[in-house]
């Protein structure tokens, strides 16, 4: 009885949030709608202004492109050059995680390592991804293996510094903890260390998708009969600018929608949730 008076005031203060919570949700969702809206017009407007000539403006317009749009996923062609471009996305980033999370982890355990590479890894990390794409070439051949390289030599670094940096920060009660367990250096691993970093991970995958879209697009066209990015050099060439932003939208859309993935998995993994997802609890 005393357990269930003492719960009342905690369940009223939840019931009592929740309608603030919704009504959150809902002005947010009307902002970023109002957002979307307020990109259209300005799109409409700059198209339909005198610093593009008529003949460029109208077939760049939001009208058209959306036309262009659903032609390219009615007749196949999203199917065609979507799929080939999440495969090289997808596999540049798996190669950046299995390099960069075990590198990350060495880098950020031991002080020497991280002083004997920190110079080599910030001049690498500061050089262009685009500027290894001839060398990418000569090295692996025409096709898909230099995409391959070109995004997880983009990918790995972000994935490095925050694992890195996650290792830094693990409190070191945990790691006496395991240890005075009788845990050894691989139980501190698995026990410790990485349960306190996945949170740092995701943050830092979350950068080198956005990085790994950047880079997939022009390191699609040099090369390839196929993606995203050499299907914009295609309508390029054939001069079906609607065709081109439609394109250019799918690309923008396919990388909202991974960002997204990556935050849903950072709200589940996440230690500590920021104060606005706990807003209404």
């Amino acid at each position: 009885m005393r357990q269930s008076l003492a719960m009342t005031p905690l369940i009223n203060a939840r019931a009592a949030k929740a309608p603030t919570a919704r009504r959150n949700r809902a002005t947010g969702l009307l902002y970023q709608s109002f957002g979307v809206a307020l990109a259209l017009l300005l799109w409409q407007l700059l198209t339909s202004s005198r610093a593009i000539s008529p003949e460029f403006g109208s077939a760049f317009a939001p009208l058209n492109a959306f036309r262009a749009l659903g032609r390219f996923v009615v007749d196949g062609s999203f199917v065609r050059h979507a799929a080939p471009s999440l495969a090289r996305f997808g596999i540049g980033l798996l190669i950046a995680l299995a390099v960069g999370i075990p590198v990350g982890i060495v880098v950020g355990y031991s002080r020497r390592m991280h002083q004997i590479t920190n110079t080599v890894f910030q001049f690498i990390r500061m050089t262009s991804p685009l500027a290894w794409m001839p060398l990418a070439i000569i090295l692996f051949g025409v096709g898909n293996k230099p995409i391959y390289v070109l995004i997880a030599v983009a990918a790995v670094w972000p994935i490095v510094i925050n694992t890195a940096h996650g290792v830094r920060s693990v409190n070191p009660v945990w790691i006496k903890v395991v240890r005075m367990l009788g845990g050894g250096k691989a139980d501190v691993l698995r026990r410790a260390i990485i349960p306190a970093i996945l949170p740092d991970i995701l943050t830092g995958l979350r950068i080198s998708v956005g990085v790994s879209w950047i880079v997939l697009v022009p390191a699609e066209m040099l090369g390839v009969s196929s993606g995203l990015g050499y299907y914009i050099l295609d309508t390029r060439d054939r001069f079906d600018y609607a065709e081109l932003m439609a394109v250019i939208l799918v690309v923008g859309f396919l990388g909202f929608v991974s960002d997204g993935l990556i935050q849903l998995a950072q709200r589940g993994f996440a230690w500590r949730m920021k104060e606005q997802e706990t807003e209404g609890w």
